[in-house]
């Protein structure tokens, strides 16, 4: 429970720089470096939330749970 907290408060921080870094493109055109050091911290985050979801998967800590094909409307009948 506690890596699923720390996955969605990481992505709720990317969307934050995100959001920084369109106000400052639309309201502060003059300081455009402002906007660089947001997107630069949004592709960071996104590349270590990235590799540290990988290696999650790799070392088995996190399981993807994938879908359930046995249901009855994906089960084919057999003649």
């Amino acid at each position: 429970m506690l890596i699923k907290l720390f996955v969605i408060a990481v992505l709720l921080v990317i969307l934050y720089s995100l959001g920084s870094a369109l106000l400052c493109l639309v309201k502060r055109k003059d300081q455009p470096d402002k906007m660089v050091k947001a997107l630069t911290v949004r592709i960071t985050l996104s590349v270590t939330l990235f590799i540290f979801l990988l290696i999650g998967f790799a070392t088995g800590i996190l399981k993807p749970h994938g879908l359930n094909t046995n249901t009855a409307e994906t089960k084919t009948i057999q003649y």
